[in-house]
């Protein structure tokens, strides 16, 4: 099974010069080695975050499974070594057709089967090709941001991580959730969504059960909550 994109990305073809996942783990490992060996005390310290995050990279390859394809590229514990690493790195918008980054809690794999994820599911953002110019590279930093900070208060353990697809009909950013049965932490974190992306209030969004996006038979699943 995939993340969501997967039928789209069957479509996609891999296309030369493509940023592939040895370029993306160059430049985490640049980032990580990048040092201030006469730093004073005060700069050498850091702030920890609550949760160990990992970064992942997808990118199809015919001749390798699709679980194969993710390949976690670095983890980070702290503000200024999350910065150190998306810094160093492609901004999503600039990422060749079929790819994607991931972000989750150290741990979990960017995949519905992960036991972290089974019983969950996403919120679901939609942004058409204009907005990959635009808006895709603020949404996804802000997602982010909103994930390492536990912006989501109390409902911020529901959090597993996030997914950003780039396809050729239009780019997706997901939220991903532990458990499709708390009602109260999914709408809360729908919300705070909405409210830190400035989605205008005529524009809803959705949350799918990853059970639901598995058995789809249309081209969405069905949505179990919306704000």
């Amino acid at each position: 099974m995939a993340t969501d994109g997967q039928d789209e990305m069957q479509n996609d073809k891999q296309q030369p010069g493509e940023e592939d996942a040895a370029a993306v783990a160059a430049a985490a490992a640049a980032a990580a080695a990048k040092e201030q060996p006469d730093a004073s005390p005060e700069q050498l310290i850091k702030h920890p975050l609550q949760n160990t995050w990992t970064l992942w990279f997808f990118k199809i390859e015919s001749n390798r499974t699709w679980e194969d394809c993710q390949m976690e590229i670095a983890s980070f514990e702290t503000v200024e070594e999350f910065w150190a690493l998306y810094n160093h790195i492609e901004p999503a918008s600039r990422l060749k057709v079929g790819c994607d980054y991931s972000m989750f809690k150290k741990g979990i794999k960017p995949m519905w089967e992960d036991e972290s994820n089974r019983q969950g599911g996403r919120w679901l953002i939609n942004l058409n090709k204009q907005q990959r110019a635009t808006e895709l590279d603020n949404f996804w930093l802000e997602v982010l941001l909103l994930m390492i900070g536990e912006a989501f208060e109390e409902h911020s353990d529901e959090v597993c991580g996030a997914v950003v697809n780039v396809r050729s009909k239009g780019d997706k950013i997901g939220v991903w959730t532990a458990d499709v049965k708390k009602n109260d932490s999914i709408v809360k974190i729908g919300t705070v969504l909405k409210e830190r992306l400035h989605i205008p209030l005529h524009v809803t969004i959705g949350f799918q059960a990853h059970k639901d996006t598995m058995v789809k038979s249309g081209s969405t699943a069905k949505n179990r909550f919306t704000v």
